[in-house]
């Protein structure tokens, strides 16, 4: 009875009902539509767009356009975008920092907590033409706050609107950059154990001696692998800062002018190159990333 049994069930297996090589295959069939997406509207585009720039505007293939990495104004947009990626990504990584460190003393249930978490995966998702006009409403030339500090004899706009300018755009790319590290660094915080701290009290360090000494190499990974996210996602935005600047001053806004510029003709190819720039910066930020991911996940095992 038992060879029986035995024999049938080698059967069904033999058919290929539940095999793994069955279930691998039905995975990837599940995964199918997700990688025709993926391929449709992220790597088609993305290959054309680079590829456009190795070719002029008759189609004739060419390296020629490779100059327009040298022209200065190019290269000033290109300082323009890693200074206001670095700036905002410095003040929400330390910003977004301290609230992770204060949240640690909440229950992570709790009714703060939750909001917080909420709140947080909100703000970092809102951009665009809406959080254009939020600033505007609040700090531009007629703004709630700027009528506000012209009560108290200050004019943040004094030498020409703030928010429309290179500069400006710090304020919104930190509105979102401060939730966004909130999401990214908290899982880190969260992983610290009790343990190190009680055992550092045991040896006689101090809270402080415990937060330098142990628990910011610790951490360092992490908050340097979110502070690159945030400049990474500074870096590439463009939707905000298209709806509040008409003239480039960033590589984003440097490509929509060669695409439709109306006084220099057969230049839309060279958007190709400036593009080919921001996704080599964007691979070397990814790369560094995904390391110092690898020493986050190695502790937190």
């Amino acid at each position: 009875m038992t060879a029986t049994a035995t024999a049938g069930a080698t059967a069904i297996t033999s058919r290929g009902a539940g095999t793994p090589s069955r279930r691998r295959g039905m995975g990837w069939l599940g995964l199918a539509p997700f990688v025709v997406y993926i391929l449709l509207f992220l790597a088609v585009p993305a290959v054309l767009a680079l590829a456009s720039g190795f070719f002029t505007a008759d189609g004739a293939p060419t390296l020629g356009n490779l100059k327009a990495l040298t022209d200065p104004q190019i290269l000033l947009d290109f300082a323009g975008s890693f200074g206001v990626s670095a700036l905002s990504a410095g003040i929400s990584a330390i910003v977004g920092g301290l609230i992770c460190w204060a949240l640690l003393a909440l229950k992570p249930d709790g009714l703060i907590r939750t909001f917080v978490d909420s709140a947080s995966s909100v703000f970092a998702q809102f951009g665009g033409v809406m959080l254009a006009f939020a600033w505007i409403s609040t700090i531009g030339q007629g703004g709630l706050v700027t009528n506000l500090l012209k009560t108290g004899g200050l004019d943040i706009n004094a030498n020409g609107p703030i928010l429309f300018s290179v500069v400006g755009l710090v304020f919104p790319y930190t509105y979102f950059g401060i939730p966004l590290m909130v999401l990214s660094f908290m899982p880190a915080m969260q992983g610290l154990k009790s343990q190190w701290g009680e055992a550092a009290a045991t040896l006689g360090a101090t809270r402080g001696v415990y937060w330098v000494r142990i628990a910011a190499p610790v951490l360092a990974p992490a908050f340097f692998g979110s502070l690159i996210l945030l400049f990474a996602n500074a870096f590439s935005s463009y939707a905000t800062a298209a709806a509040l600047i008409d003239q480039g001053g960033i590589v984003p806004l440097a490509i929509k002018q060669q695409l439709t510029s109306e006084t220099v003709v057969g230049v839309a190819n060279t958007a190709g190159v400036l593009a080919l720039g921001m996704v080599i910066v964007m691979a070397v930020l990814m790369t560094a990333n995904s390391l110092l991911e690898r020493r986050t996940r190695a502790w937190q095992r």
